[in-house]
């Protein structure tokens, strides 16, 4: 089953330095996201939640809490069988929102 979730669903990120997005800050994100992806796939949660947002950290203040969240919330980011980037949409001066597409475990 093939669905698309939004970056800021799980992982959000802003870049303030600059009012577009360039390659290089759009490379950031997908960084940042690909080392989220690849630690939940990794088992490593610790790791996964070093790359959660501020605000998500704040709501989920434990790394327990966090893959709880993820698990129960968002299986097929938890498993994903593979993930590819999608569309990057500027939604205001250094704020982006890239696309994730992502084929979940069933």
């Amino acid at each position: 089953m093939r669905r698309a979730f939004f970056a800021f669903a799980v992982i959000p990120f802003l870049f303030i330095s600059s009012a577009f997005a360039g390659d290089a800050e759009i490379k950031a994100g997908q960084a940042v996201i690909d080392g989220q992806l690849k630690a939940l796939l990794a088992d490593d949660g610790a790791k996964a939640y070093s790359f959660a947002a501020p605000n998500v950290k704040q709501v989920f203040p434990t790394v327990d809490a966090f893959m709880n969240m993820v698990t129960n919330g968002y299986p097929p980011v938890r498993r994903p069988q593979s993930y590819a980037f999608g569309k990057v949409e500027q939604t205001g001066p250094g704020s982006i929102i890239q696309q994730v597409l992502i084929v979940g475990p069933d």
